[in-house]
């Protein structure tokens, strides 16, 4: 391996500039196990001058025009697509996704940036009736000041990208603390917004290595310049910074994770069925909070169904091609505990192998169980992983019960030729979003995302994603 004084080192964006730190950490490939390169290690003094410069910054910035705002956001979704190559490699690299995947995700954050800059001069205030005559008022929306983003690796283009374009986009500046996985994918995106002629210090980024984690990001919540947080990861995380964000009387927008169920309905087409199902619980190796984790499927055909979904499993991942990556050892190693449990308790094993042992620790082919109970860890336990369960219902109530039967909330899917009952059954799953023929990984700019339950509360996304970051200030006066 060479030494790491000749690996590329990810700097940080400080006030406009690119800084690297004497102190750094490895970044490995998920695929081969190898050192890409060295990423800079944030310190206190790093986060200190991190806040001062967004400080400082928003005093300009809260007040430039929307039109320099759009025409910032649109150049940067230019140099994105120019630099697509690049940086889906970087994403493919870092985090072992397909460059598949990561087109998708250059592709959406690119179409973030055309719809947020052309959001931008819709927001407005409001001039309400008042109680007494010669009284006016209006009520004017203004941005919170610097926001903490942080913003995992499973889909970094993406999650980076609203992390930070809708407050931006509502005058705040930001401090983007991007994920220790995918350090140079989320550079990326802060070196684009550069390019394209963002000021100095509206944008700062820090990375850190995973064992400073709470005490850096105890100290950004804690100092008072920050205004507001918003968190995409784990619901274990994001509890920890709710917590940090509560003690210090500070909003917080939280997107965190999913066990998102599909209802496989007796008249849904179910080649369909099958096919968004495989993708919908697969893409990415299972890795993304909307993941299908469990597809309660009539019992008037589920052997049919399950039967298709196999079959479009090996469309997808063929048994002579390679295995799905995950990011570390540690999650493949955990959805084999969770299968292991099913099992020992009495699930099926539909497909996959649960003691798969691939050409590296990081991987793991598909596995569905069907059979699956509430006993079992993997019915409630978030698997975040290749794995899926099947559990066969026969009435309506049935669905909606077991659907509705876990902490999360974030996405959902339903499949039926009937729109009723499609529309019906979406009512009452407890979730944010549901797709109706269509699998339950669906995130677009134009559609408010967000959860319910532990899934989180608040919105990115549309003009319901810039309002998020936008408080409002009264204003009355004689006249």
């Amino acid at each position: 391996m060479a030494s790491n004084e000749t690996l590329y080192n990810v700097p940080f964006f400080l006030n406009g500039k690119e800084c690297g730190t004497g102190s750094t950490f490895e970044i490995k490939s998920p695929a081969t196990g190898k050192v890409l390169h060295t990423c800079s290690n944030a310190s206190s003094e790093d986060v200190t001058k991190a806040i001062e410069s967004a400080a400082t910054a928003l005093k300009t910035w809260r007040k430039m025009t929307p039109g320099r705002r759009r025409d910032i956001f649109l150049k940067a979704g230019e140099i994105m697509e120019r630099r697509r190559d690049e940086l889906a490699q970087t994403m493919a690299e870092e985090t072992g996704a397909s460059l598949m995947w990561a087109g998708f995700n250059i592709n959406v954050a690119i179409d973030f940036f055309k719809d947020v800059a052309g959001r931008v001069s819709a927001i407005e205030g409001s001039l309400p009736a008042t109680a007494d005559e010669g009284v006016g008022a209006m009520i004017l929306k203004e941005p919170y000041g610097v926001v903490l983003a942080i913003a995992p690796w499973n889909a970094p283009y993406i999650l980076s990208t609203r992390a930070v374009l809708f407050p931006l986009a509502a005058g705040n500046t930001v401090i983007l603390k991007a994920s220790e996985m995918s350090p140079k994918t989320m550079w990326g995106v802060a070196s684009c917004l550069h390019e394209a002629g963002l000021p100095d210090g509206v944008l700062n980024t820090l990375v850190h290595e995973p064992a400073n984690a709470a005490a850096i990001t105890a100290q950004i919540v804690g100092d008072p310049n920050i205004k507001m947080i918003n968190f995409t990861g784990s619901t274990h995380v994001g509890r920890i910074i709710g917590k940090l964000a509560a003690e210090n009387i500070k909003p917080i927008l939280l997107e965190l994770g999913g066990k998102a169920p599909a209802i496989v309905w007796e008249d849904a087409d179910l080649e369909l069925a099958a096919g968004s199902c495989a993708l919908g619980a697969f893409l990415n190796a299972g890795q993304i909070c909307m993941s299908t984790e469990r597809i309660l499927v009539h019992k008037n055909v589920r052997e049919q169904f399950e039967k298709l979904l196999v079959t479009e499993i090996e469309k997808i991942f063929p048994p002579s091609g390679d295995a799905p990556i995950l990011i570390v050892p540690a999650a493949v190693e955990k959805n084999k505990a969770l299968v292991q449990d099913a099992i020992a308790k009495g699930a099926g094993l539909v497909t996959g192998d649960p003691n798969f042992v691939g050409s590296t620790a990081t991987r793991l082919r598909p596995i569905v169980l069907n059979g699956v109970t509430a006993e079992m860890d993997i019915y409630k336990t978030e698997s975040f992983g290749p794995t899926v369960s099947i559990i066969e219902v026969t009435t309506e109530e049935e669905a909606i019960r077991i659907a509705n039967d876990t902490e999360y909330g974030l996405s959902a899917a339903v499949f039926t030729e009937n729109l009723r009952v499609g529309l019906r059954l979406a009512k009452e799953i407890e979730t944010g979003a549901v797709h109706i023929n269509s699998m339950t990984v669906h995130d677009e700019s134009t559609l408010p995302h967000g959860g319910a339950k532990s899934s989180g509360f608040g919105r990115f996304n549309t003009s319901s994603g810039i309002d998020s970051f936008l408080r409002t200030k009264n204003i009355t006066f004689k006249y």
